[in-house]
């Protein structure tokens, strides 16, 4: 069975929308990541760091779905980071009202054996020396090598980011970072940009307007499903990263076709997470809530048109 290896950070989140606000729940890259890639009942391993203070409960929860903790290193006498953030009423912009390194400010990650042949790597929004240090531990090259960032790292550390992007297939990043990342305000033209910094394939997410792909002069776009509420969107960009690679580990096929079905995998799942705060949709998502919705997605993009004959 192929297997998921996912670097990111398991965190606590405190965040206020316009429908609400929670104290300290779970949250963090790699916690969306790997319960999402869990509904594809693979074998999946979480890198990352937390402290003394993060509930025993939670990691067990990760257990249960199949979800491999080896890796999360835990410093007892440290804190887990923390992030607080507050959503503006059109849930597209927030602030950040507090970050908390704690833990994660001296994180080393170390890869378990059991991972370091992993076909498949997931590396989750860190910073791009952590993610390189994964890649330096591996024993096999994996056969996809997947990599989300963000516009901070481009802000602070954009050599050592580079440095990683040579040696991804995809990449994941948001409009705005496209356009930072390459100089280009043309997605068409910042895709072929980043291509040429390394990865294969550029996954160009655009929140509600669903997410692009591409793939030399192949370009394939996936929607977001409309849904009628949206109470939190915190993970949902880390949801769709675990749906795209768990879908590809499950399929074993890295193939642009099957890439193209990755995606709309992703945003199925990312449809989900948005629905309650932090991770609580996506711990009591069901396998028939998931097809169902599948064949909604299908449905929104189905249409037969006949092409009509050119005037002779």
């Amino acid at each position: 069975m192929s297997k998921l290896l996912i670097v990111g950070t398991v965190a606590f989140d405190a965040i206020e929308t316009p429908f609400g606000k929670t104290d300290k729940i779970l949250g963090g890259a790699a916690t969306y990541i790997a319960l999402s890639a869990a509904n594809f009942k693979i074998t999946s391993g979480i890198v990352s760091v937390v402290g003394g203070d993060f509930p025993q409960e939670y990691i067990d929860m990760l257990n249960d779905r199949n979800v491999d903790t080896e890796g999360v290193e835990i410093v007892k006498e440290g804190k887990t980071f923390f992030w607080s953030g507050r959503y503006h009423n059109d849930m597209n912009t927030r602030d950040t009202l507090a970050t908390e390194l704690n833990v994660l400010e001296n994180f080393s990650p170390v890869v378990p054996e059991k991972f370091k042949d992993a076909s498949i790597v997931m590396l989750g929004n860190l910073h791009p020396l952590i993610q390189n240090s994964v890649l330096e531990q591996m024993t096999e090259k994996p056969k996809l090598i997947i990599l989300d960032t963000m516009n901070f790292w481009m802000d602070i550390a954009l050599t050592e980011l580079k440095e990683v992007i040579k040696k991804v297939d995809v990449i994941t990043i948001n409009d705005e970072e496209a356009r930072q990342l390459s100089g280009e305000y043309s997605l068409l033209v910042a895709a072929e940009k980043i291509q040429a910094m390394g990865p294969k394939y550029v996954v160009i997410k655009k929140g509600e307007h669903g997410a692009l792909l591409f793939h030399k002069e192949q370009v394939f776009f996936a929607p977001a499903l409309p849904l009628e509420e949206v109470y939190d969107p915190t993970g949902a960009g880390d949801t769709f990263a675990g749906g795209f690679s768990g879908y590809l580990a499950k399929t074993k096929d890295v193939s642009f076709e099957n890439i193209k079905n990755a995606l709309i995998h992703g945003s199925n799942l990312a449809s989900f997470c948005v629905e309650k705060f932090g991770t609580e949709r996506m711990q009591d998502v069901t396998d028939t809530e998931i097809n169902e919705r599948l064949l909604s997605f299908r449905n929104l993009t189905k249409y037969e048109m006949e092409i009509p004959l050119k005037n002779k």
